[in-house]
């Protein structure tokens, strides 16, 4: 089949179809891939570099120990490393445009291609008789190794920089029912460092405009019949097809071909929200691809790893604060009348009461008056938070903003009611109003911080808070306890979302 190209502009025609010749993404794409590859040489060459000189004391080397009649030099052997090891970089895909700036995957992608050159230098120098200096070789891996990931780190962030500033985004139209196109939309909007920007929304034919909100979000363009239409009105870079009921797998075959030829990505949502990619697995049965997904983790979250961990954490925290802990305590005391701590009622793993403490940051009478502010403010008691209280004291304010009135709860941690990261402890009133969804939050014990403390805290909505501590409670896993510990240093320091 031949195909004649025509067109000017921005826009080409194959056969009377048009085609995007070279799209805005397609631009920064190509050249955040090309920024990545000049430092990826640079932390690669810098490494093996690095290696012969510490290794040798210098860049002068012994020639390589091996059977064969001819010298060759440590030089000629970094050179050779190192353009084996860009090769593999480029060869596992790690700066394709579906891997970079989001997610672990670019960073899986970094370690097994490191750890596949070494292993492949293992077997050649035991086939072949080589012996490569040990030495050279353990300062080459890990450092190349972190090389590479902080430069990836660094271009991460810029890419987040760009994209709070409205730059590099890929624009996305969504298809699918109005609950799930809800979803979807919200989910896209919601994570903003994913890089997609909503354009528009396309939902079966009989529901246009009827259940899909459109008050604060995108558009509807159209049905899910008229894709193409939408995607050639809307500018759109990827089409995201989340549930439905008249897109089946041929439907969805053709809109490949259909979006091909046009330059526009398809993306697929499974169906499912809030699960951990640890716990899916994807299968290809009879050529249609299956996700398979383990069970919640909750007993894992009880594991006796994880309670080690709480208690040397909360030991070292509470060590290295102890001066401050005691200024807290002092600025308490001066600064208005009544105790220095705080002792509320929290409901705890299996739904066991305990006495949470925290530093006091509100007067001494807040509790007679709380009924009456739910009330005033919606008389809703689920996550009740009210910004400018008029409870919280001066003293109070600032260590809110910077949950420095949390940190005695370390001491509940010692305790065994807590742990430091979990669901947001709740009160009797809250628990009160649990279905039996939401009372699985009871089954883990709950933080000092967690996902509701890195995704908002205060500027939560109960919906949010709860979905966010039922994927903790199912999601859990040691390298999550560290990730958000380590999110939590940054939102305390800035005073994000804290009332």
């Amino acid at each position: 089949m031949s195909y004649e190209l025509t067109g000017n502009g921005d826009v080409d025609v194959v056969n009377g179809v048009e085609v995007l010749r070279r799209t805005q993404r397609e631009s920064w794409q190509t050249a955040l891939g090309q920024r990545l590859a000049v430092t990826d040489v640079i932390a690669v060459f810098g490494a093996v570099a690095a290696a012969q000189v510490i290794r040798f004391d210098g860049p002068a080397a012994p020639p390589l120990a091996w059977p064969l009649p001819y010298e060759i030099g440590y030089s000629v052997v970094s050179l050779a490393l190192a353009g084996g090891w860009l090769a593999l970089l480029h060869g596992y895909g790690t700066r394709t445009p579906q891997v970079v700036g989001t997610g672990t995957e670019e960073f899986r992608r970094l370690v097994s291609a490191t750890l596949r050159l070494f292993g492949v230098l293992a077997i050649l120098a035991l086939l072949f008789r080589v012996e490569v200096a040990r030495g050279y070789l353990a300062i080459a891996l890990p450092a190349g190794l972190i090389a590479l990931v902080v430069g990836r780190l660094a271009w991460r962030w810029r890419l987040r920089r760009w994209r709070a500033k409205g730059r590099c985004h890929i624009a996305v139209l969504v298809v699918g029912s109005p609950e799930a196109a809800q979803a979807m939309a919200s989910a896209f909007t919601g994570d903003p460092g994913s890089g997609y920007r909503v354009v528009g929304v396309c939902v079966p034919a009989g529901s246009v405009g009827a259940q899909f909100d459109t008050s604060d979000g995108p558009s509807v363009l159209g049905d899910d019949r008229s894709v193409l239409e939408a995607v050639r009105r809307s500018g759109a870079d990827s089409v995201a097809v989340a549930a439905t009921d008249h897109l089946g797998p041929a439907e969805l075959r053709r809109m490949a071909w259909a979006l091909d030829p046009l330059g526009v990505d398809l993306i697929v949502a499974p169906g499912v929200a809030d699960i951990a990619g640890e716990r899916l697995t994807n299968r290809l049965v009879a050529g249609m691809p299956m996700l398979h997904i383990d069970p919640p983790r909750y007993e894992r979250a009880k594991s006796s790893r994880k309670a080690l961990f709480d208690l040397c954490f909360a030991v070292t925290v509470l060590v290295l604060v102890a001066p401050m802990l005691v200024a807290i305590a002092i600025a308490v005391k001066m600064t208005s009348a009544g105790p220095v701590f705080y002792l509320s009622e929290r409901i705890g793993r299996d739904g066991i009461a305990f006495r949470m403490i925290k530093f006091r940051s509100m007067l001494v009478d807040a509790d007679t008056t709380v009924e009456a502010l739910i009330e005033r403010h919606g008389g809703n008691p689920l996550f009740f938070k009210v910004k400018d209280d008029p409870r919280v004291t001066t003293v109070g304010r600032f260590l809110r903003k910077y949950s420095l009135d949390e940190l005695p709860q370390f001491f509940n941690v010692l305790r065994g009611d807590m742990s430091v990261v979990g669901p947001r402890p709740q009160v009797q009133r809250e628990v009160d109003s649990y279905d039996g969804e939401m009372r699985r939050r009871l089954l883990v014990k709950p933080g000092v911080t967690g996902l509701w403390q890195v995704s908002g805290r205060s500027d939560l909505s109960p919906e949010d808070s709860v979905r966010l501590d039922l994927s903790y409670v199912e999601n859990w896993s040691m390298v999550l306890d560290l990730a958000l510990i380590a999110r939590t240093i940054g939102v305390v320091t800035r005073g994000d979302g804290a009332y």
